[in-house]
């Protein structure tokens, strides 16, 4: 009998769990695709028509089970497992109940004090129930992250790609930039990223929203985004700022995500560089600390990145400015669902998994000013940690 692929997902499934020893099994619930991590965990199609609740059972050891309203009970077919099927809400109940019987941990889509929001995808009420069976709900972060964040051979490849292409880009829109200011014509921040956007396609690539492309006071808005009318003219002796995003155009691919900064001058103004200067440092200071704990054998949690990048952005003065995470996970959507690089917006307290990608994008704003952000792509190997976005920023490029 031929092993299907979603027979073949719930071994690894179960392997993970007797590996980590986290639970005695995952419990995916389930109502209206109301958690889209269950349906990309388990490879469900998300688009078909769901209205009742659904629960499957993965235990550590043995045969999963499925409970699906009698309505509805074709649902999880795709899954291997007995079925069982309820009506009414006390029905449930005393199904589940037994479902659980016997077991001490469950893991769930869960994060406790919502302090991993990106993963805290079954609502307090669920989280109840299941508790009011004598069960202890643990947090399946780590688990999703095997299953989202982990990349292939194949999909390594596809990040390799994605960057060496973005890398190409931001030189080309930097020297459109520069000749499009030299023969005197007019250009918008909306011009430069519909040259991008022009760039990404003929790379065979897509993005998921468009590039940024700000100049001066826009820059120091982490998520400008120029408008069709009224975005700003590019002109003398200011302050660029690109970043861009694109995937390969095929299933599995992962994204690349870059950020850079130019200036329309032959010299940077000492403020400028200053503030960029003290950008690097953070970026490169987070980079060192990632390469030094994987080459040891020690995989650091995402809070730990976000610490040793801003730790010396605040003691170059400027902590008040720099107002979002440090990275965040990349996958096949740019914002990917394994550990983020941060303990400002969150404590991140997952480990940073081998085969797994994540940006490094430290930033300050000053507004009304300018913004500077420096951005680039770690990924882990078993054994080490490898940049990519090569060559990185050294310095603001000047564009004239």
């Amino acid at each position: 009998m031929m092993t299907s692929r979603h027979d073949e997902r719930v071994i690894a499934i179960q392997q993970a769990l007797r590996e980590t020893g986290l639970a005695d099994g995952w419990l995916f619930y389930d109502f209206r695709v109301s958690d889209p991590l269950a349906y990309r965990v388990l490879l469900l199609d998300p688009s078909r028509h769901v209205t009742r609740r659904w629960y499957y059972w993965v235990p550590a050891a043995g045969e999963p089970v499925k409970l699906q309203h009698r309505i509805e009970p074709h649902v999880l077919d795709d899954l291997p497992g007995r079925s069982q099927a309820y009506v009414s809400w006390e029905e449930q109940h005393r199904l589940l109940s037994a479902v659980l019987s016997g077991q001490r941990r469950v893991a769930m889509q869960y994060s406790p004090l919502n302090a991993v929001p990106y993963v805290s995808r079954v609502d307090a009420g669920t989280i109840d129930l299941i508790r009011s069976f004598g069960v202890e709900v643990v947090s399946a972060a780590d688990l999703i992250q095997r299953f989202e964040a982990v990349w292939t051979e194949d999909q390594l490849e596809s990040h390799r790609y994605a960057v060496t292409a973005l890398r190409r880009i931001v030189d080309e829109a930097f020297a459109h930039v520069g000749s499009a200011l030299s023969a005197g014509r007019l250009l918008t921040e909306y011009d430069v990223q519909q040259f991008i956007l022009g760039r990404i396609h003929d790379a065979g690539m897509v993005t998921s929203s468009p590039p940024i492309a700000a100049v001066n006071a826009h820059s120091a808005d982490p998520h400008y985004g120029p408008a069709v009318t009224g975005s700003s003219a590019i002109t003398r002796e200011s302050l660029v700022l690109i970043d861009l995003w694109a995937k390969r155009r095929e299933p599995g691919a992962v994204y690349g995500d870059i950020t850079w900064t130019g200036f329309t001058g032959r010299q940077v103004p000492p403020r400028h560089r200053a503030v960029f200067e003290a950008v690097r440092r953070g970026r490169d200071a987070a980079v060192t600390f990632v390469e030094q704990r994987v080459a040891a054998g020690q995989f650091p949690y995402g809070w730990e990145i976000d610490d040793a990048c801003r730790r010396v952005i605040v003691a170059a003065g400027y902590g008040e400015q720099f107002v979002h995470r440090t990275g965040h996970s990349i996958g096949e959507e740019v914002h990917g669902n394994g550990a983020n690089v941060d303990n400002l917006e969150t404590q991140d307290n997952r480990r940073v998994m081998p085969r797994t990608c994540f940006s490094i994008e430290p930033g300050i704003y000053l507004p009304r000013e300018f913004g500077i952000r420096s951005e680039l792509d770690v990924y882990v190997s078993d054994r080490e940690a490898r940049v990519y976005g090569q060559p990185i920023q050294t310095e603001i490029v000047p564009l004239l």
